[in-house]
């Protein structure tokens, strides 16, 4: 099993370290049963997830996550994507719905993954009825608690010393 995840800010701040977003990203790609991947997830700037937005899907402005499934070659060949993320429209999400920075760049790291692996929601309020959502929501408690955990963990060994 190989899960190749590669992070890049390209200039943006996140309050997430590299090792931490790939770990949530080999956290989805584990709880999907996904054998081999290679995957590239880069934060970017409004401008640049705007520009991406235009490019590829035809939308205009800004948005949170896009999210690119490359073809496979065979398919036996790994799940391949590239990720891209925009900080400060995460921050804006996460103002509104009640949630911490931190927390929105994680469902939004888990969302992307989803999409890659050929998750799909509709737009619009429906979204959060769909398959996608519901999973995305499952895998976001479960990492959050993994992580939780680990603190812990790692808090008292420190103690112990």
């Amino acid at each position: 099993m190989s899960h190749v995840v590669e992070v890049d800010n390209d200039g943006v701040g996140v309050p997430l370290t590299r090792r931490r977003v790939a770990a949530i990203a080999r956290g989805v790609l584990r709880a999907e049963a996904v054998r081999d991947a290679r995957l590239s997830i880069t934060f970017v700037s409004n401008r640049r997830i705007a520009a991406l937005n235009r490019r590829h899907l035809g939308h205009g402005g800004s948005t949170d996550v896009i999210s690119f499934e490359l073809a496979r070659a065979t398919r036996h060949a790994p799940v391949a994507g590239d990720i891209y993320i925009a900080p400060d429209v995460a921050r804006r999400n996460a103002a509104e719905h009640g949630a911490s920075f931190s927390e929105e760049l994680t469902r939004l790291v888990v969302h992307g993954v989803l999409h890659v692996l050929g998750f799909d929601h509709p737009n619009g309020r429906s979204r959060i009825a769909s398959r996608m959502w519901h999973r995305q929501e499952e895998l976001v408690q479960a990492l959050a608690r993994r992580a939780r955990g680990r603190t812990r963990k790692s808090g008292r060994a420190r103690s112990a010393a």
